[in-house]
């Protein structure tokens, strides 16, 4: 399935679908994993997804998408720490702590940590040492939140 299939074919099913179900498709990917291809699609909701989300989304898109090449279909939740892609995502999480990898070294640094203090025409601002900095969405490979752990108390099992 070449990128221009999963954009506008497979994506504006997904996007009716997760409307229709009252979630969010936050988004839809082809990744080529060893001897197959996987169709993953992540949804959310504001309370979260559970399992029978997932089983109903894909009981529900797997017959629109028969025809497309791919080898196995994935619908899950996108999980804590998604990844931010999208503008909105971007707008949601303003004024929360971000990981941002960069695809090539700033000032010797591939890795930046800092708050995200704003999006505007694709370009992040990350607040960093009391300093804002200006980086183009293009320039970072992955921004994702910084899942703190640190007041979650050890779970007996």
């Amino acid at each position: 399935m070449a990128k221009a299939e999963l954009t506008a074919i497979v994506e504006p099913k997904c996007l009716k679908l997760a409307e229709k179900l009252g979630f969010e498709l936050v988004d839809v990917c082809l990744d080529k994993e060893g001897a197959g291809k996987f169709l993953r699609i992540y949804i959310d909701k504001p309370d979260g997804i559970t399992l029978d989300d997932c089983e109903a989304f894909h009981r529900e898109i797997q017959p629109q998408v028969e025809n497309c090449d791919y080898d196995f279909l994935e619908v899950s939740s996108p999980g804590i720490d998604r990844p931010l892609k999208k503008e909105r995502d971007f707008l949601r999480n303003l004024g929360e702590q971000v990981e941002v990898h960069l695809f090539k070294p700033m000032d010797g640094v591939k890795t930046l940590e800092g708050t995200l203090a704003g999006y505007e025409d694709d370009t992040i601002l990350l607040e960093t040492g009391g300093n804002v900095i200006r980086l183009p969405r293009k320039e970072a490979a992955l921004v994702k939140l910084v899942i703190d752990m640190s007041g979650i108390e050890d779970v007996e099992l």
